[in-house]
């Protein structure tokens, strides 16, 4: 598969995630709403945040430069390699 290219479409696909987080949430939160479940929800999405910047960025500029994130699976590959 190539590699997405064009900005237009690059920041249409980061357009539809944030609608899909968005719908995803209010329908979330409009079946079972109560405080409890907002904070988790916000903690949840705030951490799975901080944890794929992490994957992507920390690594890369700070611990491994020669590692090159190319998404969640080769993450993990990369991490049981270096235990090994």
């Amino acid at each position: 598969m190539k590699d997405l290219q064009s900005s237009r479409s690059i920041y249409l696909k980061g357009w539809m995630f944030l609608a899909i987080l968005t719908i995803s949430i209010l329908l979330i939160l409009i079946e079972n709403f109560s405080w409890k479940l907002t904070i988790l929800l916000a903690l949840a999405i705030w951490s799975a945040s901080r944890l794929y910047y992490l994957m992507f960025y920390v690594i890369e500029k700070y611990v491994d430069p020669t590692y090159r994130f190319s998404g969640i699976v080769s993450f993990v590959k990369y991490v049981v390699k270096r235990r090994k």
